[in-house]
Order: C-alpha cells, then structure tokens, then sequence
C-alpha cells in the first residue's frame, strides 16, 4: 500500500484526532488548541491504534480492526463517544455476546460454556430486545455466539436487525455447516465479521481439540466461502500449551488464506478448562508470543490483534467494556465468568449493567479467572 491517506476520528473545536495510512500501517495524530493537554489523556486508545496494519482499507473506508465499526461512519462515532466517556469513568458494554444457541456438534476441551445439557436457544424476540436494549445504552458490537450459532433458525433475520448506524454485527463460529450459500445468506443478512476459531495450525490437533474429526476441514471451508462472498474474516486463536509453538504456522496459514486479521486469545480458566489452572501458558511461553507479537506487525501479511497486549495495557474489560448474555439469559460480566448478575427476562439490561459497574470487583488489571480470590468469593461460594 503506497501514499497516505487520512481519517478523522474525532473532532470538536478545541481538538482533533486523526489518523494517517503510511505504507500499511496507521499513525495517530492530534492536532488544536488543546490537543497537548488532551493527547497524555488519550494514549490507552492511541496505543491501540498507533503504528498497527488496518485490518482493510477500501477507498474512503478505513477498517481498524474486525473488531470495530468501519471508519468514517456513525457506528465508527459512537465507539468513540464511548471511549471519551471511558476516559471520564462512564462505562458501556461496547462488546456483547449473545450466545443465541447452546446447540452444537463439537466438544471442545475448552468451550466456555457451562454444561446445562439443556440445548436451550433464546427466542428471536428476546435477542431482538436484547439487541436494541444493547443499543439504547451504548453498544457498537453485537457478537452471535453459541454453541454453534449456525444451527440457529433465524440466525440471518438476528443480524439483520443490528442496526449498522449504531453498531456492527459479528459471529464466532466453528465453521461446520458454512457453505457458500449460507456465506452468501450471512453476507446479504448485513454480517459485518465472522470469526473462525482454530485450536491449531494443523488438522489432527484442531480436531482432537474440538472433540471431532472433520472440524478443521469444515473451519477452513467456511473461511473459503466466507471470503468468496467478500466477508470480512477473523480467524481466533485461543493460545495455549498445546499450541504456543505454532504462532508462525497460525499467521502463515491466515496469510495464504488471505483473511483479512488473527487474534489471539490467552486460555482462560473457565468452562470445561475450569480445573485446568496448571495448564495455562508458561512464562516461557508467553515470552514466545510476546517475540511473536513484536515482530508480527513488519510481516507480510494480515493485522495480528493480541487481545493478552491490550488486557495487560488496559486492564480487564469484563463489566467494563464487555457484557455476555447465556441461552438462559443470564448476564454476566464477559464470556470467560461463569455466574449470573442478573436474568434479561427478569429485568431490564442497563439495570444489570449498573449493578455490575457499582462492584469495585470489576475493576480489575487482570483477568478475574485467574485471580484465587475471585474465584473464591465469586464462582466458588
């Protein structure tokens, strides 16, 4: 990518922050009367931009991350109204889960999602009014989450329904079951991301993590067709001790494919892994996705978004920027907690989402499921 190109991010008319495209990579600037007393108090949302690839750039329109509104755009402004307000202590859930089925043909070792064996799914009308109780308080990304969420009837009216002037919707999936017509279906539905998990750069380990043969095949088929139709793809990776020395084969693999980012996600402690405290990575591994991530930036190839970077820059998002809502419609603060703050077919979502930014717990630097004391008072009372 040759020359520059620029893109407002905010302004008001004091200040104003933009950002350049150089030679494949974004640069952040500030510039007005105020800009040098308000830049120091910007740098958590520079830091996440400043010298980073773009996921695409297309034209006028600058794609950060699969994870955000496109630029410009109302979603885009809302997303940065809401980081303003970050600043200020006021706190929405900006990234929602909905985890619309527990239905799904794999067994993952380290699915999330506590075993109910209920199969139960939310109903349309009840993740339409979760949707726009998400919206009315400040939510810029809807994720459709399961089990499987492609096993749910409806799935492309659910998505079609975000408003993409507030918010983007995306899906994380398995793969298993996208075939070109149902990319297609996913693609005129409005999907702006679709995220497609692997365990491992290589077959026989994605499958015996999945707890099926056949899942990797389906995963990178679905990428295919997700691509074919002109999705925006993420492949997610949750790094692990099984997988920590395939870093290059993951970005090797996202490159040929031509996906457009690769995020990488530390195992958590939770779910089917709850018990696994020991098997979570070494400081030796980390060190190698820290020297991975160092250099991922200057390779050719698709952006690298390390969620473990940011937690550890910015704190832990749960209740903080992250909400999660279970086929039971029991809220919690992120995907990764395994209790119930609140029911959405009891009460309404924002009463839920106070109730939680009123607990100093959540709070916290670092990632609560790994804290004893939380697990402790919380999960394990």
């Amino acid at each position: 990518m040759c020359g520059t190109m620029k893109y407002d991010f905010y302004t008001n008319p004091f200040f104003k922050v933009y950002a350049t495209v150089e030679n494949g990579h974004v640069n952040m600037h500030t510039s007005g009367l105020a800009s040098k007393a308000v830049k120091p108090l910007l740098s958590d949302m520079l830091y996440m931009f400043d010298g980073s690839k773009p996921a695409l750039v297309n034209g006028d329109s600058l794609v950060f991350s699969t994870w955000m509104p496109p630029i410009p755009g109302r979603a885009f402004d809302r997303l940065v109204s809401s980081q303003m307000g970050y600043m200020r202590g006021k706190m929405v859930p900006e990234q929602v889960t909905i985890s619309i089925t527990e239905e799904c043909p794999n067994r993952c070792l380290h699915c999330a999602l506590p075993d109910t064996n209920n199969r139960t799914s939310l109903s349309p009308e009840i993740v339409k009014n979760a949707i726009d109780q998400c919206l009315e308080i400040g939510s810029t990304l809807i994720i459709f989450d399961g089990g499987e969420p492609l096993l749910y009837n409806g799935l492309e009216d659910l998505i079609n329904y975000v408003d993409n002037e507030k918010a983007i919707s995306g899906m994380f999936t398995s793969g298993v079951g996208l075939d070109f017509a149902k990319a297609l279906a996913l693609k005129e539905a409005g999907l702006n991301m679709l995220s497609v998990s692997l365990d491992s750069a290589f077959e026989a380990n994605h499958d015996r993590m999945r707890g099926r043969t056949g899942v990797y095949r389906a995963a990178i088929s679905a990428i295919e067709n997700a691509l074919d139709v002109g999705l925006m793809i993420n492949i997610y990776v949750v790094i692990s001790p099984s997988n920590i020395d395939e870093l290059d084969d993951f970005y090797q693999l996202a490159k040929d494919m031509g996906v457009h980012e690769i995020t990488f996600f530390e195992i958590v402690p939770t779910g089917r892994w709850f018990d696994h405290k020991d098997d979570l990575l070494s400081s030796r591994g980390m060190q190698k996705f820290n020297d991975f991530i160092e250099r991922s930036n200057n390779m050719d190839g698709p952006r690298v978004f390390s969620v473990p970077h940011v937690l550890r820059k910015m704190g832990c998002f749960a209740g903080k920027k992250w909400l999660h809502i279970t086929p039971e419609g029991n809220v919690s603060p992120c995907a990764c907690i395994p209790i119930s703050v609140g029911n959405i077919h009891e009460e309404k979502i924002s009463r839920i989402w106070d109730r939680i930014r009123k607990d100093s717990v959540y709070k916290a630097k670092t990632c609560l499921m790994r804290d004893d004391n939380y697990r402790n008072q919380y999960v394990l009372k």
